[in-house]
């Protein structure tokens, strides 16, 4: 399966875009349908747990996430137009990074239980609750299509080598 180029921050200003829904047609549409699977590849393929579609260039509100965001789940999941709303009061910070902003990590604060709403790729309308690391996923690549970086919520940026994997304090 083809990959997709990541585009990545501060290059692509796309990024910081809210991007725009999509109706039921436009899901069940050629084009969109046959972005699925190279995102997947994508997402795969650079490592990552989840990937928004502005982070590929299309400014569209499409996100997928790894079957190993948790254990429940049964293989990767597509949703459009997602929505989430905090189940409980409980966060957690943790060490988050981005394909859009490489080799930069930082902590960022999420709800650790969110219920979460949106359109599968058949276009039916899913419900489904979300805890834990698969809930902070969620938060993370929704944040993408709203244009918001986790850089922007995080404290104690650092950059990391790729090479040595030594990490320096990060200014931007």
């Amino acid at each position: 399966m083809k990959k997709l180029s990541i585009v990545t921050y501060p290059e692509a200003q796309s990024l910081r875009e809210r991007s725009r829904e999509l109706s039921k047609e436009e899901i069940l549409s050629e084009e969109i349908q046959s972005l699925i699977q190279p995102m997947l590849a994508t997402m795969h393929g650079d490592d990552g747990i989840g990937l928004a579609a502005p982070q590929v260039g299309h400014n569209i509100r499409m996100i997928v996430v790894g079957k190993a965001a948790d254990e429940d789940l049964t293989g990767d999941i597509v949703l459009f137009n997602p929505t989430w709303e905090k189940t409980a009061k409980a966060t957690e910070w943790d060490t988050e990074g981005c394909l859009s902003v490489p080799n930069i990590i930082g902590t960022v604060k999420r709800y650790t239980d969110i219920e979460v709403k949106a359109l599968n790729q058949q276009g039916e309308e899913v419900v489904f609750d979300a805890y834990d690391y698969f809930a902070r996923v969620i938060q993370h690549e929704v944040d993408h299509i709203d244009g918001i970086l986790f850089i922007d919520k995080s404290k104690d940026l650092h950059k990391i080598d790729p090479l040595t994997k030594e990490k320096t304090p990060f200014v931007e």
